[in-house]
């Protein structure tokens, strides 16, 4: 038998795709997983340790990781055409320039997407801090509050922020998931799933083909899945929650595809093109 952790965000989107897998409707002959749901920023960090055998992490952290793990081609979170924003008060200026901003972590796909939007806005021959942001670490979700309180002059949302963010009277600086559409046209890629790449070859193979029957599975039975989903959705009434996990988890989700392969593979040569990320030989795909 042999035992795998897996690990992924307390989240509803990610308890969605894992709900057949979570309750044995989905198996994998002679293979027990151990599910270990924590915050996406320690999953980053445990995958530079390698702790995990199967993980979720953001597609950033993946610079950091491509020597050890091989992305599946299943479970990613694109935004295509919405996705992280950075939001503040209506008394706020437009200009991102001098503003303390909140962020969720170092090695979202959201911080490098910030970084790669504003250092497509400055002078190539700008010197030192690239980006030139001011920031403060904090977790995703307190960072609307502390916008609203004025610790913060502006917060990187993600999660279900970007649908609540209204409701706090905040309004939206940079729309990221729009921005690198208009650029790009593909999807913003946020998160992916990874294993390691000392597993054996047909072993790989099955955990990803288990995890897609999974995805399927969620979307086929969605009240069920869903119902398991609002476990993790930290209070958000259903028909938020619903809307959050459609905008996570669809066709991109079950099979991202060559547009989503491109999108990675592109928004990592950027951040790499413009010295935010280490330079990687190349992106490593589950066949």
């Amino acid at each position: 038998m042999n035992h795998l952790r897996l690990g992924h965000s307390p989240d509803s989107d990610d308890a969605f795709m894992f709900w057949a897998l979570a309750t044995d409707r989905v198996s994998v002959p002679g293979v027990q997983f151990t599910h270990e749901l924590r915050d996406i920023e320690t999953l980053n960090r445990w995958a530079r340790e390698g702790r995990l055998e199967f993980t979720a992490i953001s597609v950033h952290a993946y610079a950091y990781v491509h020597e050890r793990y091989a992305i599946l081609p299943h479970g990613a979170s694109m935004g295509d055409g919405y996705g992280p924003m950075l939001v503040a008060r209506p008394d706020t200026p437009h200009m991102t320039d001098g503003l303390r901003l909140g962020i969720p972590g170092e090695l979202t796909s959201a911080f490098l997407a910030l970084q790669l939007w504003r250092s497509a806005r400055i002078p190539p021959e700008e010197p030192s801090n690239p980006t030139g942001l001011r920031y403060v670490v904090l977790p995703f979700d307190q960072i609307i509050e502390a916008v609203t309180a004025g610790d913060i002059d502006a917060g990187l949302i993600i999660h279900e922020g970007q649908l609540t963010y209204r409701e706090h009277g905040l309004h939206v600086l940079v729309d990221l998931g729009a921005w690198w559409k208009e650029r790009t046209d593909l999807p913003l890629p946020l998160g992916v799933n990874v294993i390691r790449t000392d597993l054996e070859p047909g072993l790989q193979r099955a955990v990803a083909n288990a995890f897609q029957q999974s995805i399927v599975e969620g979307l086929a039975n969605r009240q069920e899945a869903l119902t398991h989903a609002l476990q993790y959705s930290r209070g958000l009434p259903t028909p938020t929650a619903d809307r959050f996990v459609g905008m996570y988890v669809n066709d991109w989700t079950v099979d991202m595809g060559v547009r989503g392969r491109r999108a990675i593979e592109l928004f990592l040569a950027e951040a790499s093109d413009r010295s935010l990320i280490p330079p990687i030989d190349g992106v490593s795909f589950v066949s």
